[in-house]
């Protein structure tokens, strides 16, 4: 017992947002527990599953950064796709037993692209089972353990670009960014099923969320051979969207304790900073009327009435 008691002494209040490389093999939280473990942060979250084959960007949030892991969760999302016609799994990946084989069709790419194009916009999209969705209290991945299928009723997602990457004799390649919700497995079966075949998805490795992108991600053994002051991101980068408020010292108390304040600019959400240049939160003006709409750091939502 005393000596996990010594060990948790060293584990910090660390603040910010590292862009994990997740490994294959793993599930998110196990990715992100091995990092907040390599730094020794004490609060950590992650913002959005990857399935523990496929790999790629998976934002990871320490302390009062996980306040803003929703607003990444809900983000759009691009990824990396591979796709074997021919076979269809239980799983809709390479991970799952094959339930289906049918023949593949000779392809151009033009019918290719026509396909994907078929599936490019709004759509609807029927779960997959083996997800983490809830029917009837139970996981729909358990149910479909268990050898069973339940109705899934199906949901609106948006497919903002469905691009081949390459065509070989052994897969498809594809570039695909879509909304929160989506699952890449259903929509390359769905593909498949344009063309009238079937398929399983081989490899997915994500490249964005929201608007982090892979080319400022790292792995786990290059982020433990840094100094954590070159990998950890400021929350508020999270934010960059949303315009900035530097707010005087006077403004910032009548903020912190709940009182709105004068402000003759464009309605909106605005990122706040205080007289200190610290990050605030983000701040909402409506008539001409500036009042908190979130607080961030602990030292000022304590304050907040």
């Amino acid at each position: 017992m005393g000596q996990r008691t010594s060990a948790k002494r060293h584990y910090r209040d660390i603040h910010g947002i590292i862009l994990l490389n997740k490994a294959t093999g793993m599930s998110s939280n196990q990715a992100m527990q091995k990092l907040r473990h390599a730094i020794q942060a004490k609060k950590a979250g992650h913002t959005g599953n990857l399935d523990p084959m496929a790999t790629g960007l998976l934002p990871c949030c320490f302390g009062d950064a996980t306040k803003v892991a929703n607003l990444l969760i809900n983000a759009d999302k691009t990824y990396i796709a591979r796709c074997v016609l021919g076979s269809q799994t239980d799983t809709g990946d390479a991970t799952g037993q094959v339930i289906e084989t049918a023949p593949v069709p000779t392809l151009t790419s033009e019918e290719i692209e026509q396909a994907c194009a078929a599936l490019t916009g709004d759509i609807e999209q029927i779960p997959p089972m083996y997800s983490a969705l809830h029917h009837q209290g139970q996981r729909l991945y358990d149910l479909a353990r268990q050898g069973k299928t339940v109705e899934r009723p199906a949901r609106p997602v948006t497919v903002h670009h469905f691009t081949l990457l390459a065509h070989t004799s052994e897969y498809l390649e594809f570039e695909i960014k879509v909304s929160k919700g989506t699952y890449i497995r259903t929509l390359l079966e769905d593909f498949a099923a344009q063309l009238g075949t079937v398929a399983h998805m081989s490899a997915l490795h994500r490249t964005q969320t929201g608007i982090f992108t892979a080319e400022h991600m790292l792995d786990l053994a290059t982020i433990q051979q840094r100094p954590l002051s070159e990998v950890l991101m400021p929350l508020e980068t999270a934010l960059v969207e949303y315009p900035r408020l530097d707010l005087s010292e006077s403004q910032t108390q009548d903020l912190i304790h709940g009182k709105k304040i004068s402000y003759t600019i464009e309605q909106g959400i605005y990122r706040m900073f205080d007289w200190t240049d610290r990050f605030l939160g983000l701040g909402e003006v409506q008539h001409h009327q500036l009042k908190v709409k979130k607080l961030f750091y602990k030292s000022y939502s304590q304050k907040a009435v």
